[in-house]
């Protein structure tokens, strides 16, 4: 008997730990980071949309790198472009880039190091690298 109670408290203690582990909170670092890839992914798609309306194509580009000083410029540039208004999915990508920016000056504004301020370097998006097998 004592090794099954044993075994069931073992059973409930790694159980509890993968719970926590799973349910931490996001670092500021962490959710910076997630948004950005979101936004920039969602981006790609609207550009390369059969059925978006052609003032996509005028849009700013949106490649994001949140270690690059000028992303802050960037995104005030994407949500006060004027155009596209009428498109659902820019006013969507608007809203995250304007919730990206707000997280970037107010809540992580002390936790975030920025590498670089070549603003060039966001104008062409860098390929991941090809991982070979």
């Amino acid at each position: 008997k004592l090794p099954t109670m044993k075994m069931l408290l073992l059973l409930i203690a790694l159980l509890s730990a993968v719970l926590l582990a799973s349910t931490a909170p996001p670092t500021c670092y962490s959710r910076v980071l997630s948004l950005s890839r979101e936004i920039t992914e969602s981006f790609k798609e609207l550009q390369t949309s059969k059925t978006v309306d052609s003032c996509v194509q005028m849009l700013p580009r949106l490649y994001l790198d949140i270690h690059n000083y000028c992303v802050l410029a960037k995104l005030r540039d994407f949500v006060a472009y004027p155009g596209c208004d009428r498109v659902v999915e820019v006013s969507e990508l608007k809203e995250k880039a304007r919730s990206l920016y707000t997280i970037l000056i107010s809540y992580c504004r002390r936790d975030l190091v920025f590498l670089t301020d070549d603003c060039n370097a966001l104008e062409i998006p860098v390929s991941p690298p090809i991982e070979h097998s």
